[in-house]
């Protein structure tokens, strides 16, 4: 299809340079209005305003310009229609055969302001209805969203001598129908935060591909992430591509590291599962105190910590087998030794910020979606039941414990000592299946001191006085758990027989 004339209607104005000399060499007419008209005189080429097609000037500080029926339809009649090109010709309208467009920067302002007149400002109307206009009419219209697509219409117009061909616009459309789709969504779930409703009647997913996976959980699967910005905000430094199961890992690991005091916290999940996790002042002491919780599952796993990796530490790392480790920024020496492990994943989480979202889950024909466990505990939320009160560093342990339980698997336990894990029992259909691995996995890599206290947190209630009394047997002297149970008195007196510290939480916190 020849491209005779061109409407511009930019907001990014960034690379547009380009594209001008393009159209400029095949002669093509240029048409736009407002500040992209302007860009585009400043850079000496000819070019019409709207107003000198349509015949009726820019109104109501700008939010009417293109919306004329001259504009659309130079963009819509059918070119191989005989009565559209009858009615083109006798309104004595011109045709428009490109449509270059992006939007008002609307998910840039929310985050810049909560100034609500400038936010409406910000919702594009005319961008979105030209944009859809040429991406319905792509059998004879070329339409550009994106500026990654800038140089695809170059080599196309090259290619084809100012011409374009209908896979290339069928591939614009569908472009085109996704970022109309995706700016209404931003909108859309913008407006929500101030619905009454908890969740609204519709719920719609926006996102932009980050990467397509080799696979997903399995080589039969397929697999791919989408950010919800414009990027994850991770900085991958070296290593392999990242598979599916790297990125659950990776989540877990963040989720988790996040809860911990800053500069102090290492933790290492596997399967989605934590191995170990550990706060110390000394960076040495905090991996080797995670590792050490159950060092036979750490293989092969992904390492998290919240802070600057230094090259000492990466000395210690290099030694042993993870898929990806994680930290709040590299030194230049730590990352000169990890790149001999050419294979291993470094990522930067230094920019990463935290925002409140949902978990969503596939169903059959349908999604379950709730919002995440990001609950930042309060002490005020909790209930000493027992006569043996817990001291104030006990009672930090035992949140600590229980930050690490709501990342596990349910059915969760997690026995921890001086803010450490110690083993950690998950994915069971019976709690107290998950206490024995706990206490078998603590027993069998012997991390702890017999002379300070330990203690264990669940995700869940204990539905039974069984799994209580295999932490007790194994030492565990103080418990966090949340209550619930018909037979909460039962083990609140068995707590009390047993001269340990019981505390009830007022959140569970299943992971399933």
């Amino acid at each position: 299809m020849k491209i005779k004339s061109a409407l511009i209607s930019i907001s990014d104005k960034e690379k547009i340079k380009n594209i001008l000399k393009i159209l400029k060499k095949f002669n093509i007419k240029l048409i736009s209005s407002g500040g992209t008209y302007k860009k585009i005189k400043s850079f000496g080429y000819n070019c019409l305003e709207v107003s000198d097609i349509t015949g009726f000037p820019e109104i109501l500080d700008g939010r009417v310009k293109t919306l004329h029926p001259k504009i659309y339809s130079g963009i819509l009649y059918k070119r191989d229609k005989s009565s559209h090109r009858k009615t083109i010709n006798k309104l004595n309208f011109q045709g428009i055969d490109l449509v270059i467009v992006n939007f008002y920067p609307f998910e840039k302002i929310i985050n810049q302001t909560k100034n609500q007149k400038k936010i409406i400002e910000n919702i594009d109307i005319g961008g979105p209805a030209l944009v859809r206009a040429a991406a319905k009419n792509y059998n004879n219209v070329t339409v550009i969203t994106k500026i990654e697509n800038y140089k695809e219409l170059i080599d196309e117009l090259n290619l084809y001598n100012g011409n374009t061909s209908l896979k290339f616009r069928q591939k614009m459309s569908e472009i085109a129908f996704g970022e109309t789709a995706s700016y209404d969504a931003k909108i859309y779930n913008y407006f929500q935060k101030f619905s009454e409703n908890r969740f609204s009647k519709k719920f719609i997913i926006q996102g932009n591909l980050t990467q397509e996976l080799r696979y997903g959980e399995n080589p039969h699967q397929l697999g791919a992430i989408y950010s919800y910005n414009d990027n994850l905000k991770l900085s991958k430094l070296q290593g392999k591509e990242l598979s599916y199961n790297n990125y659950n890992d990776i989540f877990a690991c963040l989720h988790l590291i996040k809860t911990l005091p800053k500069n102090k916290g290492t933790v290492i999940v596997k399967h989605g599962n934590p191995c170990g996790a550990s706060i110390e002042i000394s960076h040495i002491d905090s991996y080797h105190s995670a590792i050490n919780c159950d060092p036979i599952s750490a293989f092969g796993g992904v390492l998290a910590c919240n802070y600057k990796l230094n090259l000492d530490l990466a000395k210690e790392i290099k030694n042993k087998f993870y898929e990806v480790v994680i930290a709040n920024g590299f030194d230049k020496k730590a990352i000169k030794l990890f790149k001999k492990k050419k294979n291993l994943r470094l990522i930067d989480s230094s920019n990463l910020v935290f925002k409140k979202d949902y978990k969503i889950t596939s169903g059959i024909n349908s999604f379950l979606i709730q919002t995440n466990d990001n609950e930042i505990f309060n002490k005020k939320n909790f209930s000493i039941m027992t006569k043996n009160k817990p001291s104030k560093n006990l009672m930090e342990q035992l949140l600590f414990s229980l930050n690490v339980c709501r990342v596990a698997k349910s059915n969760a336990i997690v026995i921890s000592q001086n803010n450490k894990t110690l083993g950690i029992g998950s994915g069971q259909p019976s709690r107290l299946d998950s206490c024995k691995i706990a206490v078998e996995k603590m027993k069998k890599f012997k991390q702890f001191n017999n002379k300070k206290p330990i203690v264990a947190a669940s995700d869940a209630f204990f539905p039974f006085i069984d799994g209580i009394e295999s932490l007790v047997h194994a030492g565990v002297s103080a418990i966090v758990q949340p209550s619930g149970s018909i037979r909460d008195k039962e083990i609140i007196k068995y707590a009390n027989e047993m001269g340990i510290a019981l505390i009830f939480s007022k959140s569970r916190h299943f992971n399933h």
